[in-house]
Formats: structure tokens, sequence, C-alpha cells
């Protein structure tokens, strides 16, 4: 048994969103509404499907085909901003789908620059109603190594449970060794932690390993305890909690 909740919502699964959803295309409002719904095509998090009436047709352009989607058939439409032009970025459903979606459209998330839950900008996917992210602080004694070198020690870390994902300890930066974490140019965002600030690779006395560490400066409010912390991908380090070596976690970031 895994040690860490899974996400376990069916594929398929249909819920109202209660919450305000906005979104531009080249500083341009595209959809603004209060009667989406969250629509789960993978377990981990589910996507916005939106009424079209709350959404600017002037800005789409209908390209002519149609699609089979996993919810019925769908009309394939692109977004015309001004200067921004991006193709096949809709899916217009048709009447041949749930009740619960017709007349709704599906966005490609990234083919629109930014997106809002009420006024707070949300990155990457949609934040699912049936996940937590809870940061507690700890005194669990914690030890992070690779290649037999020690990278950190802290005992007073900042504990992540997220649905989904093995716990993250985040650690203070006084607790980090920092000679050995080379800065990189990576960044990424998470729907409930905010953008990244900080990456670094990993050089121990044998290799330099991309990409294993990272800090939000600028988390969102609910994750503030981790602000300017460290941590380190579970999946390609050694972690040793209150003296217990963890086992290694099979995830998407293995």
């Amino acid at each position: 048994m895994q040690s860490y909740p899974k996400a376990i919502v069916p594929v398929g699964h249909v819920e109202p969103v209660p919450r305000r959803i906005r979104a531009y295309v080249g500083g341009v409002p595209l959809l603004d509404t209060i009667e989406a719904r969250y629509v789960w095509e993978a377990p981990p998090y589910p996507q916005y499907y939106v009424p079209l009436a709350d959404v600017d047709r002037e800005l789409l352009v209908d390209e002519g085909r149609v699609e089979r989607t996993p919810c019925g058939a769908a009309r394939v439409h692109g977004i015309r901003a001004g200067d921004t032009v991006r193709p096949s970025a809709a899916r217009v459903l048709g009447e041949d789908v749930p009740a619960a979606l017709s007349g709704t459209v599906r966005f490609e998330w990234t083919a629109l620059d930014a997106w809002f839950e009420e006024d707070e900008e949300v990155f990457v996917h949609p934040r699912s109603p049936y996940s937590r992210v809870d940061a507690l602080r700890s005194t669990r004694r914690v030890r992070v190594e690779l290649d037999g070198v020690l990278l950190a020690e802290s005992a007073a870390p900042v504990l992540v449970f997220e649905t989904g994902l093995p716990t993250r300890y985040y650690l203070g930066r006084t607790d980090v060794d920092l000679t050995r974490l080379v800065p990189s140019d990576t960044r990424t965002a998470c729907p409930y932690k905010g953008r990244t600030t900080d990456y670094w690779s990993v050089r121990t006395d044998t290799a330099v390993h991309p990409d294993l560490a990272w800090s939000y400066g600028f988390p969102t409010g609910a994750l503030g305890p981790v602000a300017g912390l460290i941590a380190f991908y579970n999946e390609h380090v050694d972690l040793v909690v209150d003296g217990r070596r963890l086992d290694r976690p099979r995830t998407a970031f293995s």
C-alpha cells in the first residue's frame, strides 16, 4: 500500500462549480461565468466546461469541423482576440452530450493567457474540490541525502500533504547545504501553491542531477508556511524521517 491517499474521482464525473470563473486572451476577457461545470477527464483533477452563453462568441472562430470527444460531438473553434490567434483552442459541445454539459465549451487550458477563480489566478489546471493541500509545521527530523552526500537536515520542516502525491518536506535555507545546489532556469506552477521562484539541480561528488529542488517565494495564501523554503523530489533523493529511511515513491515525477 502506498503511503499517501490517491485521487479517486471517477472519469466522467460532473459537478457544478460554485466559484466565479474568468479567463483572458491577449488581455481581452473571453469568459465570465458562475455556471461552469467540473468534468473529470482523468482522476487527479477536473477541467472547466463553460456555458457558451457566458463566452464572448465574437472571439470564437468556427474551424468547420467536428470532433468526437468522450462527452460527445464537439465543434472545433479557434480564438482571435486582436492580433492574438489561438487555433483549435475550444470545443463547443453539441446536443448529443449529457444534459449537464449541453451548450458548454471546453477550452484548452494553455491556449488562454490567464484563468481566475473569483479574483485569484489559477495555474496549470482547475483545483479539484475533492483534493486537499495542507502545509503543516512539524518537529520531525528530516535528512535529505543523495549519492551518499548529506544535502539537508532539519528539525523544523514544513510538511505539505497533497491528495494524490507523496508528502513533501520543505526545509529552511540555513538547513540546506547550498554549495550543493546549482541554480536552474526552470520554473513550474501549481494550481494549489502558485508559481515557483527558484529551481536547482543538485551537485554530488559523482554527478549533477537536474532540477531536484525548488522553492516558492510567494505561494498562495493557504500555503504561506512554505514561503522561501526548499523542497526536494522524494522520487530522486533519499529521505530519512525520524531515523526511518523512506522508500522512493513512484509518481509522474519519477
